[in-house]
């Protein structure tokens, strides 16, 4: 990485809320490089073949087939794409193990579960928090396929609340090694994955520890019938209960009472990455639903001309490309951020850690709004094709049940939504984000006079950029109210909190979309770009819409009289459009172009 790429000021966790981003500092699917583009091919290669030719395997419960292609996988190196060279790895950025898990997710949720809990949950612990030896006996194996991973945080009684889990370590007399004993649930990989990675508390610990167990029947260790599941059919998921299984002290993940931060830490991991996986799904939803619609003729016409059509097909085709936008814009500034920590002498340990970690607001923030989108998109599909969408015997019915549990593990959608925005207020604290500053500002000019004059709009994306700005500050005004309301106690106002959210997802949303198209629109002139522009205004204009909603949930909630006639008058003037974009026609501008490419295009 150049040393400019280095030295440049990347935007901290949480900054794009009250520092502006140029469209040129933000990385795009168009940016990929020829090396990543191979990989790209490699992977959709690899998921045509292996994959979705064979979905049918999958919906009928073939976990052994899951596991063969799991292994297939590591033959051709896409399970070590994030591991270190040193440990038998391919030491890829931080985008391009973005890209593989994209695009090799879109197929089936079973393998992409497999995939996502050996790779992420069941192989990162290891690689950022194991010690040398730990690392050097584990990670080649994981890495090539060797050995699976499974992660066991999740116990019947500590869902979200991970930490309350009862698992129990005990330290044996000669403190050679701990004797495990519990239950873990809904793990994946369970039926046949080699090494464990188990939460458990040491006597009293106020936090629990990670322990890397080797999955051995014969040391106390016993598997429950795989779950009945809505989706992932073919993912092995199981309960697993420990008897006092002897795990050596040298297996101890990081230092006593750990365990938590690496849970935690992992999962911001997960989060990124699994809005990266629910990416390619919307791909193949679209295409699968635009080419049905160009085939089905109905009242003599194929049913993509109509606008009831239209409409759908257009928004699975926005939804598909804001995803994106985010989803890349937030793993460069990761990637960026691991690099300067690396310059600065940090091992690759530490910055990955801290990398991530910087950016645990937009995980959440995209863990969210991606699953909600890859849900919608695929409900969508199922119309598209009306009856036969309804029918196991197509693939939109498996989609939708495929797609349903995106939005409850890596924490739920619920709880990532609180994350984020309890995240930023922590942040604001610490002073890491000035929030403050810009919150009393907003306050003041909702004291102040209006301006009355009719701004420049002639650029491309200004209004846009502007009505960006003012949605920003829609949030300052709500939260930062809403902060010096309750202070502390915030966090038990949930609801407040959850509309807050909604806010700041769809302000990260819409601004990476248009900054992602003016780059693009720049470089490749208007008319290249004329139907990324029309998805950019399109997502926008519901962006407002949801903004508008939310905001005044909140404010009739918690402020009352004069404050709220002030701040429901704040609102308005902060959402107004100038010029209304023409929504039916953009709609159609996208549609047809979908239909007339018979499928979705717009991924660089």
């Amino acid at each position: 990485m150049s040393t400019e790429t280095v030295k440049k000021d990347i935007l901290r966790g949480g900054q794009f809320l009250v520092k502006e981003t140029p469209s040129e500092d933000v990385f795009t699917l168009e940016d990929l490089n020829e090396e990543q583009r191979m990989m790209r091919e490699s992977t959709i290669e690899f998921v045509d073949r292996e994959l979705w030719a064979n979905w049918e395997r999958f919906e009928n419960k073939d976990y052994e087939f899951t596991k063969q292609c799991m292994q297939k996988a590591g033959e051709l190196g896409f399970l070590s794409i994030a591991v270190p060279e040193a440990y038998g790895g391919m030491g890829m950025g931080f985008v391009s193990t973005m890209l593989v898990c994209d695009y090799i997710s879109g197929a089936t949720g079973s393998f992409s579960t497999a995939f996502g809990a050996h790779t992420g949950i069941g192989t990162l612990p290891i690689t950022l928090y194991g010690t040398e030896e730990q690392k050097k006996k584990y990670v080649p194996k994981l890495a090539t396929g060797e050995w699976f991973g499974a992660y066991c945080l999740t116990e019947p009684g500590a869902g979200s609340d991970a930490n309350s889990g009862k698992t129990k370590a005990v330290l044996s007399k000669d403190k050679k090694y701990y004797s495990i004993t519990g239950q873990k649930m809904w793990i994946s990989n369970a039926g046949f994955c080699n090494l464990f990675i188990v939460f458990a508390r040491i006597e009293d610990d106020k936090y629990i520890t990670g322990f890397i167990v080797e999955n051995d029947p014969e040391n106390g260790i016993s598997l429950g019938e795989e779950e009945k599941k809505l989706g992932i059919h073919s993912s092995s998921t199981r309960q697993v209960f420990f008897n006092e299984t002897k795990v050596p002290v040298e297996n101890m993940l990081s230092e006593r009472g750990n365990g938590f931060k690496i849970a935690m830490n992992t999962l911001n991991v997960g989060r990124i990455k699994l809005a990266a996986a629910c990416l390619e799904a919307q791909r193949r939803v679209t295409n699968e639903a635009v080419k049905y619609a160009n085939e089905r003729i109905q009242f003599e016409t194929p049913i993509a001309n109509f606008g009831a059509i239209k409409a759908k097909i257009a928004q699975m085709a926005i939804n598909a490309y804001a995803g994106e936008s985010a989803c890349y814009r937030a793993a460069k500034n990761i990637e960026d951020r691991i690099a300067i920590r690396v310059a600065e002498g940090n091992t690759h340990q530490e910055a990955e850690l801290k990398g991530v970690e910087e950016y645990a607001i937009e995980c959440s923030i995209l863990k969210v709004a991606v699953s909600e989108d890859v849900q919608n998109t695929t409900d969508e599909g199922i119309q598209i094709f009306g009856g036969m969408g309804f029918s196991a015997d197509a693939p939109m019915e498996k989609a939708w049940r495929d797609a349903r549990i995106s939005r409850i593990y890596e924490g739920t959608n619920e709880i990532n939504r609180m994350l984020a925005v309890g995240m930023l207020v922590k942040k604001a604290m610490k002073g890491h984000v000035d929030l403050l500053g810009p919150a009393t500002a907003v306050g003041e000019e909702l004291m102040g006079i209006p301006s009355f004059e009719t701004p420049d709009f002639s650029e491309l994306f200004a209004e846009e950029k502007d009505l960006i700005a003012r949605l920003k500050k829609v949030f300052l005004m709500v939260a930062g109210s809403a902060v010096q309301k309750f202070g502390p106690d915030l966090e038990s106002h949930q609801q407040l909190l959850l509309a807050a959210a909604d806010i700041l997802i769809e302000i990260y949303m819409a601004e990476s979309t248009v900054l992602r198209t003016e780059k693009n629109a720049k470089r490749e002139g208007e008319a290249a770009q004329e139907v990324q522009i029309a998805m950019a205004k399109l997502y926008l204009y519901e962006a407002v819409d949801l903004v508008i909603k939310k905001g005044k949930e909140a404010i009739v909630s918690f402020a009352e009289g004069d404050e709220q006639r002030m701040m429901l008058m704040g609102l308005k003037r902060f959402t107004k459009y100038t010029n209304q974009p023409n929504v039916v026609a953009l709609r159609n501008k996208i549609a047809e172009k979908v239909a007339e490419e018979n499928r979705y295009t717009f991924d660089g």
